[in-house]
């Protein structure tokens, strides 16, 4: 009876050790956009609002800041070297419509994002689920009163779920619909060919990438490295090790992506589609799939592979 008193502890032990720092997620919401916690700790902000530096670069539909574990920010908005970059976002060089180039959206030329609404919903489990439904709009397509017309219906789901021990997890579904003739897009028209989901992070000076535990070194141009990519460095407050995990889903169209990795003043991007274009369905919705794991001090290749099981199972 002893022993099974003490066996039963440490299991009681073990679990509340899993939930350790799990508190309710809440939303704010804000003309800007949604502000998310979890308890006292600050979680992520989504960008709904146009925002601008001095009337250049406008954009939305992002989020930044993105907190880590212990409140330290993790990504960066219009930094020196790239002033179009912005926290983790997902779009595109080339927006094509047949011929006509209807702007730059990863540059922010010609090119808004109009979020029509924002849906938050609480799920079983705490996790909390934002519906955001938006419209991409081009001031080179306009009607005959000389208005913005839509040329592409984002609906987008981001859903946060409560942290765990010493990580949290946020899964992305992005969904895109044309509603335009021949709508296109595609990465940069250049053998780097970057675009599509992107985490805009700061990168201290010893940041380093892995991948199945295996070092990656960032080059120019795109790198076949498996379907997650593992960014860490002295990214906490005190100075201490942290990090973000991208997963690509096994439900994409290029499963696995590809990657443009950059060990200073860029962005970090699981490409798709590349350098050469893809239609965007009037009918049939383009769906795209990522997971972050926003962790402190180090999360394993075990944990990872955790997490990408459960994804592969829902």
């Amino acid at each position: 009876m002893r022993l099974r008193s003490i066996l039963l502890f440490i299991l009681i032990i073990s679990c509340a050790k899993t939930k350790l720092g799990a508190q309710k997620l809440a939303v704010e919401e804000t003309p800007q956009g949604v502000f998310v916690t979890e308890g006292k700790s600050p979680v992520l902000f989504y960008q709904k609002q146009t925002k601008s530096s001095d009337g250049a670069f406008p954009r939305a539909n992002y989020i930044h800041p993105l907190y880590g574990i212990d409140g330290s920010v993790m990504t960066e908005d219009f930094p020196e070297d790239h002033l179009h970059h912005r926290g983790i976002f997902w779009t595109w060089h080339q927006i094509l419509a047949g011929e006509k180039n209807l702007g730059d959206a990863w540059a922010c030329e010609n090119i808004s994002w109009d979020v029509q609404s924002i849906k938050p919903e609480m799920q079983k489990g705490g996790n909390l689920l934002l519906n955001i439904h938006t419209l991409w709009e081009s001031s080179l397509k306009l009607d005959g009163d000389g208005d913005q017309q839509p040329f592409m219906e984002e609906n987008t789901q981001v859903t946060i779920h409560p942290r765990i021990d010493n990580f949290r997890q946020i899964d992305f579904m992005i969904s895109l619909l044309a509603r335009t003739s021949d709508l296109m897009i595609g990465g940069s028209d250049d053998e780097k060919g970057y675009g599509g989901f992107s985490v805009r992070m700061k990168l201290p000076e010893d940041i380093k990438f892995s991948s199945e535990g295996q070092t990656i070194q960032p080059i120019t141009n795109q790198i076949t490295a498996g379907s997650w990519m593992k960014m860490e460095g002295s990214l906490a407050k005190d100075g201490g090790k942290a990090g973000i995990v991208v997963i690509c889903n096994p439900q994409n169209p290029s499963y696995p992506e590809t990657w443009i990795l950059r060990a200073e003043n860029s962005m970090q991007n699981a490409v798709f589609p590349g350098r050469d274009p893809i239609a965007v369905s009037r009918e049939v919705p383009l769906v795209l799939r990522y997971t972050l794991l926003v962790y402190e001090g180090d999360i394993s290749i075990g944990q990872i592979r955790q997490t990408i099981s459960q994804i592969n199972n829902r």
